[in-house]
Order: C-alpha cells, then sequence, then structure tokens
C-alpha cells in the first residue's frame, strides 16, 4: 500500500494536491473522495459501462428455516469485460458461484469418515474414538475389508510395488491387467473387456467416441441417467432425444421418429441409484431390434448385487439359465447377450476401483485404439486390479452375500414402512427416504450423526431434482437386524425432533416419488423366494475356481501377415 500510495503521489496531481485528505481517508467516506477526482468522478457518474465488483461479504438473514449465513450473488454474466482498467475478478466469481449453493441448501458438507476394517459397517470420524454405524456406503457387500481381497492385494502390493507405472500405452501392462479383464469378460459372458479409471472415465470415454466417429448418431437417453452418461453423451456432439424415465411408450415414439439406417443408440441403467427403479431391459433391447440400435446399459449399482453370479440384471432376468450354465452361455441367445455395450464399476459392490467395459471383440478393440480416456490415462495399480479380480471371483462362487442383502433391505423398508416414514417404492436394494426439502434433509443427516451416531448423507440437487431431496440408505449383509432395530429408532426420533412429512402427510399433498399416490402399484421385488433360497450348492460346479481363458485383445490383436 505504501509503494502504490508513493507512485500515486509522483504521477497523479489529484493525490498530490489532496494527500492529507487521502491519508486520512477510511472506508465509509471512499466514494465520496474519489468523486471529487477529476479522472474517477466521470467515471463514477457514467452509467455506461458496468465495472466487476466482488460479491459481497456473507450476512446473517432470516430465509426459510432457520437464521443462516448468506451471500449476495453477483450477475457476473451481466459484466461488461470490454475494459483496460481492471482485470477479472476470478476470486469473485468462485465466491458468487459458492454463495448460489449456500443460498439454495445445495451446498454439499463432506464428512471425515474412515471405514474401519475389521469392525464394518463401523467407522471412525477425525479421531479414531469417535465411532459412527455408516448406512450409505456402496461398498454394498462389504468387499472393501473381505480377507481374501485383502491377500491377494497384499501380496500384489508387495511383489509389484504401488503403482502401474504409467499409461498401458507407454509403460506397457502386466498380469493383474489381463487377468482383470478377462475375469470381467467371463462374468459378463462377452468376448472381450477393457479396464478404465472409473466407471465415469469408461462412460464418457465410450459415448464421446461413439458420437465423434458414428456420422448422424442419435442417442436416445434415459432422463434420470448419471453425470457421466450426461457428460459423455455431450462430448459426443450426437444428436440426443430424451426419454422419460423407464417409459417405452415415449422411447418408442421418439425411435420411429428416425429411418432404421439411421444410427441408434439407446443409453440407460439398470438399477437407479437415487430412486432404485429399475429398467426393463429386455422390453429396451426388443425395441432396439425394432429400430436398429445398438444398447448402452450402465451395471453399475447392480453388479455384484443381481444374477446367480453377481453380473447384475441383464444376468438376473435369466437367472435359472445362467444359475445351471455357470460360467458358459445358455443355448439361447440371453437379455446379456443382447445388450450391445455393459459398463461398471469395481469400486461399489467389488470393493476397489476401477470401472470398465464389456462388449464384443471389434468394439473394445476399437475402444482400446482410439479412446483418449483409455489411452493417455495412467493404468490402475497392479493390487488394485488383482483384488478387483479376486472379488469378482469370491461372489461369481458365492451367493449368500447377494441374498443377505437383499433380506436385509426388505426388513428396513419393512419396519420404515410400519412407522409411517416414506420410502420411494421400487424393486432394488436403495432405500431413498423421501424428505423434499434440502434443508430439513441436512438437518436429518446432521441429527442423525450427532445424536445417535448414524452416517446417512442427505442427497440434495443436482443429484436429485429440487423438491425431491432424500435421504439415501443402503442395507449390506453386514446390516443385521439388530443394528436395523437401532437406526429405525434413531429415525422414528429424527421425524419427532424435526416433525418431518410421514406417509399419510405426502398423501395428503398428492403424492410425491410414487409416495402417496393414488393407484400406484408398487412393483415386485427382482429376487423371487425361490431365488433367495438358493445356496451355493445349488450353482454349477464350474464356477468354483475355473480357469479363465485370458483376452488377446487386453494386449492387442495380431494380425498375420
Amino acid at each position: 500500500m505504501e509503494t502504490f500510495t508513493r507512485q500515486s503521489l509522483k504521477l497523479c496531481p489529484y493525490v498530490k494536491h489532496q494527500a492529507k485528505a487521502i491519508k486520512d481517508i477510511n472506508g465509509s467516506r471512499l466514494v465520496t473522495q474519489a468523486a471529487r477526482c477529476p479522472v474517477m468522478g466521470p467515471a463514477l457518474d457514467s452509467q455506461k459501462r458496468s465495472y466487476v465488483t466482488k460479491s459481497t461479504a456473507a450476512q446473517a438473514q432470516a430465509v426459510g428455516h432457520a437464521e443462516v449465513a448468506q451471500e449476495q450473488p453477483v450477475d457476473f454474466a451481466s459484466v461488461d469485460h470490454q475494459t483496460n482498467e481492471q482485470s477479472f475478478d476470478y476470486e469473485g466469481l468462485f465466491e458468487n458461484e459458492v454463495a448460489k449453493k449456500r443460498n439454495d441448501n445445495s451446498y454439499r458438507f463432506f464428512n471425515n469418515i474412515n471405514r474401519l476394517a475389521k469392525e464394518f459397517p463401523k467407522a471412525h470420524r477425525a479421531t479414531e474414538s469417535d465411532k459412527v454405524t455408516v448406512w450409505c456406503s456402496n461398498d454394498y457387500l462389504a468387499m472393501g475389508r473381505n480377507q481374501q481381497v485383502i491377500d491377494v492385494m497384499t501380496k500384489t502390493l508387495a511383489k509389484y510395488g504401488a503403482g502401474a507405472g504409467g499409461t498401458r500405452n507407454i509403460a506397457g501392462h502386466n498380469n493383474a491387467t489381463i487377468n482383470l479383464e478377462s475375469e470381467i469378460a467371463a462374468l459378463h459372458k462377452k468376448e472381450a473387456a477393457l479396464v478404465f479409471s472409473s466407471c465415469y472415465v469408461a462412460n464418457d470415454a465410450v459415448l464421446s467416441l461413439l458420437g465423434q466417429k458414428m456420422k448422424d448418431l442419435v442417442i436416445f437417453s434415459d432422463e434420470l441417467n448419471h453425470a457421466s452418461m450426461i457428460v459423455g453423451i455431450k462430448h459426443s456432439n450426437a444428436k440426443k432425444e430424451i426419454f422419460k424415465h423407464n417409459d417405452l411408450q415415449d422411447l418408442e415414439r421418439r425411435l420411429a421418429q428416425y429411418p432404421k439406417s439411421v444410427p441408434k443408440l439407446i443409453a440407460f441403467e439398470s438399477v437407479y441409484s437415487m430412486s432404485g427403479s429399475v429398467s426393463d431391459i429386455p422390453a429396451i433391447c426388443d425395441l432396439a431390434d425394432k429400430y436398429g440400435a445398438l444398447t448402452f446399459l450402465d451395471e453399475v449399482h447392480a453388479v455384484g448385487l443381481y444374477g446367480p453370479h453377481g453380473a447384475g440384471v441383464a444376468e438376473h432376468y435369466d437367472f435359472e439359465a445362467h444359475r445351471l450354465s455357470g460360467i458358459r452361455s445358455p443355448a439361447f441367445k440371453t437379455t446379456m447377450d443382447r445388450v450391445d455395450i455393459i459398463t461398471a464399476t469395481l469400486g461399489k459392490s467389488f470393493g476397489t476401483v476401477g470401472g470398465y467395459v464389456a462388449a464384443n471383440r471389434k468394439i473394445v478393440d476399437w475402444l482400446r485404439s482410439y479412446s483418449p480416456g483409455f489411452i493417455f490415462t495412467t493404468s490402475l495399480p497392479p493390487a488394485v486390479m488383482a483384488g478387483a479380480a479376486e472379488a469378482i471371483r469370491y461372489q461369481r462362487s458365492y451367493i449368500n452375500d447377494r441374498q443377505l442383502q437383499q433380506h436385509h433391505t426388505a426388513y428396513v423398508k419393512n419396519s420404515l414402512n410400519s412407522i409411517g416414514v416414506p420410502v420411494q417404492p421400487n424393486p432394488s436394494h436403495i432405500v431413498p427416504i423421501v424428505i423434499g426439502d434440502a434443508f430439513k434433509a441436512k438437518q436429518a443427516s446432521d441429527l442423525l450423526m450427532n445424536k445417535h451416531r448414524i452416517y446417512v448423507q442427505a442427497i440434495n440437487f443436482p443429484t436429485v431434482p429440487r423438491g425431491e431431496e432424500r435421504l439415501r440408505i443402503t442395507p449390506t449383509p453386514g446390516h443385521t437386524n439388530d443394528l436395523s432395530d437401532i437406526l429405525i429408532d434413531a429415525i422414528e426420533d429424527v421425524y419427532q425432533t424435526l416433525d418431518l412429512p410421514r406417509i399419510k402427510d405426502i398423501e395428503a399433498m398428492g403424492g410425491l416419488c410414487n409416495v402417496g399416490v393414488p393407484g400406484y402399484v408398487p412393483e415386485p421385488n427382482l429376487w423371487t423366494e425361490q431365488q433367495l433360497a438358493y445356496t451355493d450348492k445349488d450353482l454349477n460346479q464350474n464356477v468354483f475356481n475355473p480357469i479363465i481363458e485370458q483376452l488377446e485383445v487386453s494386449s492387442g490383436v495380431k494380425v498375420d501377415e
């Protein structure tokens, strides 16, 4: 500031003659003093130019439910950037955007949750003595603490080190990579598979490349598709048609607008993670056949959990045929066969990290050769890939984890219904408690954590639409009925304390998220009573420690000269 003042005294006549007045200036007189300046005065009077200004400081205002800190946003879109007097207010933009999130109660608070492998589903917060029970993890089958997986990862880590050394393109790959991709292909009964750093990256990479390489492609996307698919479709630059969620009539109406010769892709998920709804995969495949479309299925929230071997909902649709055939393909074209491209994750039911795509040999070789999201990304560490492969092998031959998760989910849903807590009906393992207010959802999450030592994260916009905010509970094989009883008592206390809307209240309002909607008929659970009664002995013996042939595509297909 002193340097600035000295320079001003030398260069500005007004500052030189008004040095004492300016020296005594305070914030409240700044504008008054500046208005007297022959340069600044006219500029302040002029309304022709808008100067970039920083957003105002946070102020406490009573908004909605309580007095909370509010920041007044600035409309940066209306600022005139055609000026040389002042540089752009970068920090003001960042501050302004975050202020918007705070104002609409969609600002995200991350809890310090350190999951304890030997005490699952317990975790500790900042200190190890501060323990909570986790009820919202996507480690659906607790494979992140599975001893067989940990042992394999430990041995691989000790032998091959912490990292992969770079991209497969430059550093090469390894046996762990080849084995994992072979296991994935065998799981989905596809010719090939390709591993990515995450399924977000896989979805973006595959969808964007399809649009960039396939002239005139039209992508038909379910309106509730995951953000990774939405971003991939955007990056594809392809024409898109957004059909209503799980509405096959709307999908067909849109498909019928285009000649059969026009390339088309139907992109959808099997289990939608925030609502628990499930797509009708066979019916969508029927439409794809009728109108000449490829199918792209995201099984992220279904792999490990559905089907006799954990391949997902596509496998579950032909449960008996796959159970009897084991790792072999049944004698007919199954639902899983009919899906052209399957993507999924290694970071949820398989307990590690990473994503993948499974498809026929030509599609996977094409992706391996052209996808920037694959070519220019460092490979997953060998230990991670070895652990993921072990998790797939374990779940292929162990059906009890999937069944336990279903039993525990049903217990929680039924118990919540008995106390009038609104759960969005669905046929899957997701338990969405509908609250419908971002502020109250955050209050409920905080009360569960701070009073009852239970961690359930509030879900708000943009993950779900505004007005459909919720708590999302995901039971696992480790969430036994005694833990569920503690959860139900805690939720009852939260509902009484915060006076949250119950089923009868939502019915009176006309319904929300299929809760309290007149005439709504819930879908039956995906797992039937017969399927839940099977044991490992009912599986084909070929699923126990099978020898899986390595894929040529993983390293590149050689052509005879």
